[in-house]
């Protein structure tokens, strides 16, 4: 587009007078810290003082974050947009999403290629049946938001994400497709389906027209925060699980199949701890006060 900088005028923020720096610098170290302890702590031990070390400075960088925020006087996160707890309950309930959808396309890589023996190719086939049903039950889950509401949309699709996690905690060393995974699959598609389009919409329910971009930018991030930290966490549950076998004498694929199980079935946990907060914290009052921006998120929907 060389013509866009002639054509387009600079949008600017006139009520930001600077770039807070020492937060995005703390809360990024923060996380980072957080992730690193969590997928070495198998290697350092859990009782280390490695590890305890990392956790210790992630909590420290983080409430500096926090103390930060609250007193300088243009806030990278300006926490007032947390008194709507739809807003927040959108936010939790995407943290979970990131964290259940995004260990769960690791561990399911890891069975079907090193336990399965499928190809790249073919493990790429395979999501096919995620990847294309879920577009359809998203389309379904954009018309049932209309008629029921963003929140029994959002509680189904979580259950749906647990019920298809905890299918995946019986794979097995011999499974197949048809029997092991293409259930498990497409569980997950409508669970995804159900759960995308109503957070995407309670994430911006309630808020006003200038924190619209803010409320947009923190449901992005909480999802992708919740990745990082989900495939650590898991991770970190299905090695461990998986050495602990192999130091009892199971055989490599039969450990790292008990390793992936327990992945699992933290990740249901996971999802149906995302069940709870969407009974608990979404609520109809502030989804009634939907701004512009989460209609248009309905829409493109």
């Amino acid at each position: 587009m060389p013509f866009t900088p002639l054509l387009l005028p600079e949008s600017r923020d006139a009520a930001a007078q600077s770039f807070d720096f020492p937060g995005s610098a703390l809360v990024t170290a923060g996380l980072v810290a957080l992730v690193y302890a969590l997928t070495q702590a198998n290697d350092y031990g859990w009782g280390s003082l490695e590890t305890v070390g990392f956790f210790a400075a992630s909590a420290v960088l983080l409430v500096g974050f926090v103390a930060w925020e609250s007193r300088t006087r243009d806030p990278l996160m300006p926490f007032l947009i947390f008194r709507l707890r739809t807003l927040v309950g959108a936010n939790v309930a995407g943290l979970v999403l990131g964290t259940v959808v995004f260990s769960m396309f690791l561990m399911l890589t890891l069975y079907m290629q090193q336990v399965l023996g499928y190809s790249p190719l073919g493990t790429g086939v395979a999501y096919l049946a995620v990847a294309g049903t879920a577009i359809v039950w998203s389309a379904v889950a954009a018309k049932l938001v209309t008629r029921l509401g963003v929140k029994p949309v959002l509680v189904a699709g979580m259950a749906f994400l647990t019920a298809g996690l905890a299918y995946f905690t019986q794979v097995s060393v011999g499974g197949s497709y048809l029997g092991d995974l293409l259930p498990g699959f497409l569980l997950i598609a409508i669970g995804m389906g159900f759960s995308f389009v109503p957070i995407s919409i309670a994430a911006l329910a309630g808020v006003e027209r200038s924190e619209a971009g803010l409320a947009s930018g923190l449901i992005n991030t909480s999802q992708q925060i919740g990745g990082a930290l989900g495939i650590a966490a898991l991770s970190a549950v299905a090695t461990s699980t998986t050495e602990q076998g192999i130091a009892d004498g199971s055989a490599a694929p039969f450990a790292l199949t008990d390793g992936l199980q327990a992945a699992f079935l933290g990740g249901a946990g996971a999802a149906l701890l995302g069940v709870l907060v969407a009974l608990l914290m979404v609520r109809r009052r502030d989804l009634a006060q939907a701004t512009p921006e989460a209609q248009l998120a309905l829409e493109a929907a």
